[in-house]
């Protein structure tokens, strides 16, 4: 069961672990938690390390506890942030618990009967009925301010460099996150708390409560935060986030966001976010390198985290869609598509409206590229281009006799206009 510490070390998960953990992990079966803020109805990939943490934890035999905050939400919690969250009335908190536990449930293995069953928790079970004054008695006594303003989270928001300052409510979210550790270390015999390299400070309190209150040896780890190489911040496009829930972030946009890495962000990306063997991965990064216009590397994590979050038929969905742009399909391969996943597809590709009953009665090929669209600047240009064999619809080439009728439609709305290879124009009936 030490293997688990081994294995965040060889894949670059590792950052601080407190002296102690890897013996108490060989010596026994041990529960450790991560905690997950519902500021969202879904998490994105910023979440995704500490849930793929939690699933290693599980794989290695140990119990995982995936601890959704419907307490701290409500307060926020400063870790490298510059600026405060805005809280969460009760109604945004309860759908957005609801969101990302249908998501937890998708990665880790909560329905076994075995002893390291994952389990699901929410703060606020334990924080509801507790007062002020209890808090302040119980709890806020066995930490000094000291101690609390020590932590770089609260260093860095009252440095001279902040303007910010910090709200009395954010100072005390480390004692927060400190008392979710000590209930679970002693309704649950939970030994250990995982997380990003931010938290180290939260969860040293938490562990520090055990030791006071409960008189108790609890352990920390932590990985390091992922960022991209050119320094940009991981998951985010210009898009916004990357989202696990495929209404927000189509799995072919997901799919994309992992081919398009850069070849240094791929090397870190395939150890941390795949289940993939040393051995294969040294290999895939080693046939990577001189092949880099291939994106073998890419194309596998891609391949393997959007199979680990959407289904392997959503791969092959976003798979085909992908190819649809380098010529690699047929009528059929787009008729397969959704809307939302076409319009990904063919984002940013001018669009012209059509009318149903115009459909309906039959559009010749010419008025469809001159009079419809405007695509082609006149029917004499429409008329060339065909004789070229330069026009496609829905990518099958046309000639001078095509007319556009109701089955020529993609999600029931669309007929994709093409000259040459590049060059698209989207029908859009209204």
């Amino acid at each position: 069961m030490k293997k688990f510490v081994e294995e965040l070390r060889w894949r670059g998960m590792l950052h601080d672990i407190m002296p102690g953990t890897e013996e108490q992990l060989a010596k026994e079966v041990t529960s450790a938690y991560i905690g997950f803020d519902p500021t969202a109805d879904s998490l994105h990939i910023g979440s995704l390390v500490q849930i793929i943490l939690l699933m290693h934890f599980q794989k290695h035999g140990h119990k995982p506890i995936a601890l959704i905050g419907g307490a701290t939400g409500m307060i926020g919690d400063p870790s490298g942030k510059s600026s405060e969250r805005n809280l969460l009335d009760e109604e945004t908190l309860a759908k957005n618990i609801a969101g990302v536990k249908s998501q937890l449930e998708r990665f880790l293995d909560f329905s076994s009967n075995t002893k390291n069953a994952a389990e699901l928790v929410n703060n606020y079970d334990w924080m509801k009925n507790l007062t002020f004054l209890d808090f302040a008695r119980d709890i806020g006594k066995h930490i000094t301010v000291n101690y609390m303003m020590a932590k770089d989270s609260v260093k860095k928001r009252l440095s001279s460099e902040s303007n910010v300052g910090m709200s009395f409510t954010e100072f005390t979210y480390q004692l927060v996150q400190g008392y979710d550790f000590l209930h679970l270390y002693k309704e649950k015999n939970c030994k250990l708390q995982i997380g990003g390299s931010d938290q180290w400070g939260n969860i040293t309190t938490g562990t520090e409560l055990v030791r006071r209150i409960a008189k108790g040896k609890a352990y920390a780890l932590t990985c390091p935060l992922i960022t991209k190489a050119d320094g940009t911040k991981f998951g985010k496009t210009e898009g916004g986030n990357i989202w696990l829930d495929a209404n927000r972030t189509s799995p072919y946009k997901f799919y994309q966001f992992w081919f398009n890495a850069k070849d240094e962000d791929a090397e870190n990306y395939i150890k941390k976010f795949t289940f993939l063997d040393k051995e294969t991965i040294e290999n895939l990064i080693k046939e990577h390198k001189g092949n880099e216009h291939l994106r073998l590397l890419q194309k596998k994590i891609g391949e393997e985290v959007t199979i680990m979050t959407h289904g392997k038929e959503a791969y092959e969905n976003a798979l085909k869609a992908s190819n649809i742009l380098f010529g690699k399909s047929t009528t059929s391969d787009l008729k397969t598509l959704d809307e939302q996943t076409f319009l990904d597809v063919f984002e940013g590709v001018p669009q012209a409206e059509i009318s149903k009953a115009d459909l309906e009665k039959g559009i010749d090929i010419i008025t469809a590229l001159n009079e419809k669209s405007g695509f082609l600047k006149s029917n004499g240009e429409a008329r060339r281009a065909l004789k070229e064999n330069s026009i496609s619809v829905n990518k099958e080439k046309v000639k001078e006799t095509m007319v556009l009728s109701t089955n020529d439609l993609i999600a029931d709305k669309f007929i994709l206009l093409q000259r040459g290879k590049r060059n698209y124009f989207l029908l859009k009936v209204v």
